[in-house]
């Protein structure tokens, strides 16, 4: 599907009423520092979405100099609100190493669960947010996103869950 418009791409692969994540926004990464990780998200935002990268790493930066969004249980859901979108988009960061994230557990994360929804979808960003954090506080399905084979099978993970969980 990659010869597919960004447009069509996102129809294709829009999973949820929630938000889009599409297969090229979910990897696995090496990064060592919280401002590594908000670089990578917002870079993969960027080139997956068609989004502004430095834009995207300020709003990210911006929503989390207000507290980290480190939940705990080695998971982090950095989220933004930002203009010229039409409905929230998700990337899924898993982390070769775990890093330092200033959670609220004081634990490291492993798994980063990003969210960039449109500046006025106040209560769509909300119900996003609760379903991502719903699903990464499973024990079951955070044990098989940490072990997944391949940047493809944690895609299948998500996708398979999400499809679940919005019908």
């Amino acid at each position: 599907m990659h010869d597919l418009s960004p447009g069509v791409r996102q129809l294709a692969y829009s999973m949820t009423a929630l938000f889009t994540l599409l297969p090229e926004a979910v990897a696995t990464v090496r990064v060592d520092s919280k401002p590594a990780i908000l670089a990578v998200l917002a870079t993969r935002f960027a080139s997956v979405y068609e989004l502004g990268a430095d834009m995207v790493l300020q709003r990210l930066a911006e929503r989390e100099a207000l507290g980290s969004t480190g939940f705990g249980r080695a998971v982090a859901i950095p989220h933004a609100r930002i203009s010229g979108l039409a409905r929230p988009v998700a990337a899924f960061l898993r982390l070769k190493t775990p890093v330092a994230f200033d959670a609220a557990d004081g634990m490291p994360v492993d798994l980063v669960f990003g969210l960039l929804s449109p500046e006025q979808a106040g209560a769509a960003h909300l119900h996003a947010l609760a379903a991502i954090s719903r699903m990464m506080r499973n024990d079951a399905m955070h044990s098989a996103l940490s072990q997944a084979p391949s940047d493809e099978a944690l895609y299948g993970l998500l996708s398979n869950v999400i499809d679940r969980d919005a019908a």
